[in-house]
């Protein structure tokens, strides 16, 4: 989280600074927020160990089997940022209009550093979603998909 605080200044931007703790029972939560940054691109965040482990998707999460798209991991966000809407001033890092596209729960099935498995239920995802690290790519590139349909 100290990348996160490092790259905002929360007397400018209405950012969430402070964390929440889970709720209970509910399971683990994701969220996708689009975001009218310098480049227009979806933010896909899965809550693991107490954060949302996040990534920039500049197509957004693909939507049928067998479509690839770039996923690049960006620093872990609070909790709490699942619920954030609004516009980061200009000046601040990540400057543009925040909406939430998206959320709900998931399951995981693997939550490894290269290699996440997940089904998610939410308003307009459903099913499964894998990430993967793309070996050629940058140390912070991973390729997501969309699992089939069973």
């Amino acid at each position: 989280m100290d990348e996160y605080r490092s790259k905002r200044d929360f007397t400018r931007t209405s950012e969430p600074a402070q964390d929440v703790p889970p709720l209970e029972g509910a399971g683990p939560i994701f969220v996708v927020q689009e975001h009218w940054a310098s480049h227009h691109h979806f933010d896909f965040r899965l809550e693991t160990e107490g954060v949302l482990r996040s990534f920039a998707i500049p197509k957004g999460l693909p939507e049928a089997p067998g479509v690839r798209r770039l996923a690049i991991q960006t620093e872990d966000h609070p909790l709490v940022y699942a619920g954030f809407e609004g516009d980061i001033p200009d000046g601040q890092y990540g400057a543009g209009k925040v909406t939430i596209w998206d959320r709900g729960t998931y399951t995981p099935h693997k939550l490894l550093p290269d290699e996440m498995d997940v089904e998610l239920h939410g308003k307009k995802l459903h099913g499964r979603y894998v990430l993967v690290r793309f070996k050629k790519g940058e140390e912070n590139s991973f390729l997501v998909l969309k699992g089939e349909e069973k």
